[in-house]
């Protein structure tokens, strides 16, 4: 397996990305003394007898209460099992991993009081491919997330289940299974792995891979389908968007222009063309693509500096005089932000693809046979396609409305503002398939339109596209089962199939 190693704070996105395809994630040597600093602070704050919060004393509305020395042990423990609440389907193993790399990250910067066994405990987890089963539903991002995260440290005391690659296993047996031991959690080690936030972030992150990915496929079905509709190049002319000045409005219209050159298509109707200007859904493609683009690299930034912040409370610092201070760094709303700024991007990108699907199918604007069959009324051609798009688009819509702005007062109102980033973020991955079936509709219909126009050719790079989408979807000339070309357009699009072929042009 492929090794990523952990740096804390200093954690680069493609090494997110190496670790949500499956990378193992393997903590620095330089992480260790930090470590084992934090935990010591901690054994000496407890040994000096002050009231530190989760530390030796209740939780939430119970702060208040003081914990005997001899039940820090317990207290620690009954955090964890009263904490897994969570309820709903389990998150993907491979969110789940992730989600472990980044409280690996995070607690190994020291400032949590978590001893090296246990960190010691959470990689070799991961490098045994255990992870445990979270059900995906009850943090309301902020306290961190902690239902999922308490189901996660659940399994370092065995307790739970976990996916194993021997299936799934209660914890004990899972870790046995691999030669690993439960273990019993010390002064505030229960409180600073579920705190934190983990869930939250790993589905943001997992959000914003896959939405460059589908960004990338639908420039190039946007391309595709300019070619299909006889689109004209000249609104993708580099001095359009360079008076503006929007970075990603610029690299789109480069993109678009690249993905096109060469087309003889495009020299077929360069000055012959009555068509002045073309739908908003051909001509503006730099302008709301370029914008989307810009939305996710904003929320890129702000997840890389929240997978290398700490968000346990209170923190530890160690020194001349060991501190524990109080905060709320455990508030995800910087991640909610960027889930809300994605949520957007991913349903602008469907809702544009739909566009350009619903003006190809249309004779009038087209130019092409109705609905894209030679033969329209015995046929329906790409007709009820367009309808599941636009399905999707809508339920896109109402997905996309802010999780952010929306507040719950919890823990008898001690919590009384959280930021539902586990929510925002979460919802992600169903907005994500539906715009990747859009996408994938409209290089059905695209590269349809396109084989009206042979002997002409598009451009070498589109013409690749088509290649690989021909080799299992045929030229529709009778009403066919549509479902199955329908899932092998989308594999194309999920798969990063037209990502790659993108990205190379």
């Amino acid at each position: 397996m492929d090794n990523v190693v952990i740096t804390p704070g200093a954690v680069t996105l493609d090494d997110w990305r190496r670790i949500y395809a499956g990378a193992n994630p393997v903590l620095a040597e330089e992480a260790m003394p930090r470590i084992r600093a934090g935990a010591e602070a901690i054994a000496r704050i407890v040994a000096r007898g002050e009231p530190v919060y989760g530390v030796n004393t209740g939780f939430g509305k119970l702060a208040s209460v003081r914990i005997d020395d001899a039940d820090l042990s317990t207290l620690q423990r009954n955090i964890v099992i009263s904490h897994a609440a969570g309820t709903g389907e389990p998150v993907p193993p491979h969110i789940v991993r992730l989600m472990m790399a980044l409280k690996l990250a995070n607690v190994g910067q020291g400032y949590s009081g978590v001893r090296e066994e246990t960190v010691t405990l959470l990689q070799a987890m991961l490098a045994a491919g255990i992870t445990p089963v979270i059900p995906g539903q009850g943090s309301v991002g902020a306290s961190g997330d902690l239902a999922p995260l308490s189901h996660m440290t659940a399994a370092l005391i065995g307790e739970g289940v976990c996916d194993t690659p021997n299936g799934l296993r209660c914890s004990m047996h899972a870790l046995a299974e691999a030669g690993l031991s439960p273990i019993e959690l010390g002064p505030k080690e229960g409180l600073a792995l579920l705190n934190g936030t983990q869930f939250s972030t790993a589905h943001a992150l997992a959000a914003l891979f896959e939405a460059e990915r589908l960004h990338t496929s639908a420039l190039v079905t946007g391309a595709l389908s300019t070619e299909a509709a006889k689109g004209s190049d000249t609104p993708f002319d580099a001095r359009i968007h360079e008076i503006r000045g929007h970075a990603g409005q610029i690299e789109v219209a480069a993109r678009l222009l690249h993905l096109m050159a060469g087309s003889a298509i495009r020299e077929s109707h360069r000055y012959d063309d009555a068509r002045v200007q073309d739908p908003y859904c051909l001509r503006c493609q730099p302008q709301v693509m370029g914008a989307a683009l810009d939305v996710i690299r904003q929320a890129a930034t702000t997840l890389e500096i929240e997978a290398n912040g700490v968000t346990d409370n209170p923190l530890i610092f160690s020194g001349d005089e060991d501190v524990a201070l109080s905060g709320g760094n455990f508030h995800a709303e910087p991640v909610a932000f960027a889930a809300d700024m994605l949520a957007l991007a991913i349903c602008e990108i469907g809702s544009l693809s739909e566009r350009r699907i619903a003006m190809l199918i249309d004779p009038a604007l087209s130019g092409l046979p109705a609905f894209l069959t030679p033969n329209p009324g015995l046929n329906s051609g790409f007709m009820i396609p367009q309808v599941t798009a636009a399905a999707l688009v809508s339920e896109n819509k109402q997905r996309a409305t802010p999780a952010s702005v929306d507040s719950i007062p919890t823990s008898a109102n001690q919590e009384d503002h959280v930021s539902m980033a586990a929510h925002g973020s979460r919802r992600l991955q169903a907005m994500l398939r539906n715009a990747e079936a859009v996408v994938g509709i409209e290089l059905l219909i695209a590269a349809q339109g396109c084989d009206f126009h042979r002997p002409l050719t598009s451009s070498e790079v589109l013409e690749r596209v088509r290649a690989e989408l021909r080799a299992s979807v045929p030229f529709m000339e009778h009403d066919r089962w549509m479902y199955a070309d329908m899932e092998v357009a989308t594999a194309l699009v999920r798969d990063s199939v037209l990502a790659e072929i993108g990205a190379q042009a």
